[in-house]
């Protein structure tokens, strides 16, 4: 639905000059962007970031492309019932019936960080309504054999992990911090923008819970199933100086994308559409118009 409902929280227009818009669901109401006009661009974020992460590139390729982009429940501007489920497969089921109800036809799946395999189940499901792929900076398959990702998981999983994301926000106020190579990217007034959201130890649940899921044998079944979307024309583009995905993780992706289509920012890190949109935006001009 449209609506005129107030956003939560303020939100600089000159950054972020979009028209709100709600997806209402039974869990709770879902909040989304829908600019320009012709072929759709649907971007789909991790954690802790929202709608907001890919401001840069919707403000230009709107001008030609229709670009969709919506904030998972318990993200950004959606509603943040503390009775929802958020484990990825809950935002996967949410974004296949996003689209269903938007009707989104042929269109090219963006996707970032957690938003990888919430957002790359829909095409494996249905890949004959993906015409493209964008990867940034993320997985599809089981992390249980990766030593770093197992340590993040297990301290997550315990009390001091539900103490630092609940109580101290450590995720947007830390870790988003340290995706970043060059910090001074990250504004004191754009790291505002993801911290917002949440406000209140209630509103961080969601965080807790998808970051407990680094680990999951969900993305092996998704893993096993790779190969529904091998014919899908796929870009990458990689932050190279990501503390977390990194060289080992790309070469995964190496087996199923031609190299001429894997950018490497090596200056970049986690984070490539903060840290270097126009090049972004280059990158993905250039796939759109091959493809």
């Amino acid at each position: 639905m449209d609506g005129n409902r107030s956003r939560e929280f303020a939100v600089d227009v000159s950054e972020y000059p979009f028209a709100s818009r709600w997806h209402e669901t039974h869990e709770g109401l879902i909040h989304y962007v829908d600019e320009g006009q012709g072929e759709v661009l649907l971007f789909v974020h991790g954690t802790p970031t929202w709608s907001f992460l890919y401001r840069n590139q919707i403000k230009l390729l709107s001008k030609r492309y229709r670009c969709i982009a919506l904030d998972h429940l318990g993200f950004g501007l959606s509603d943040k019932p503390t009775d929802a489920g958020y484990k990825p497969q809950d935002h996967a089921r949410r974004l296949e019936e996003f689209i269903d109800r938007l009707e989104l036809k042929s269109f090219t799946l963006l996707v970032h960080d957690f938003g990888g395999p919430i957002g790359l189940a829909y095409a494996i499901n249905h890949p004959d309504n993906v015409k493209r792929i964008v990867l940034f900076n993320t997985w599809l398959w089981a992390n249980d054999h990766d030593v770093d990702k197992a340590k993040v998981c297990k301290v997550l999983r315990g009390p001091i992990g539900a103490m630092l994301y609940q109580g101290l926000n450590f995720s947007p106020r830390f870790l988003l911090k340290m995706g970043f190579a060059d910090k001074r990217t990250l504004t004191k007034s754009l790291h505002a923008h993801f911290l917002r959201p949440f406000s209140s130890y209630r509103s961080r649940r969601s965080l807790l819970v998808l970051g407990r899921e680094l680990l999951s044998g969900w993305y092996a079944t998704l893993w096993e199933r790779r190969a529904r979307i091998e014919n899908i024309p796929t870009q990458v583009i990689w932050g190279v100086r990501d503390v977390l995905f990194k060289e080992a993780d790309l070469r995964r992706w190496e087996t199923l994308v031609p190299q001429r289509r894997i950018a490497r920012l090596h200056q970049v890190g986690h984070f490539p559409q903060e840290e270097a949109p126009e090049e972004v935006i280059a990158i993905l001009e250039g796939f759109f118009a091959e493809t």
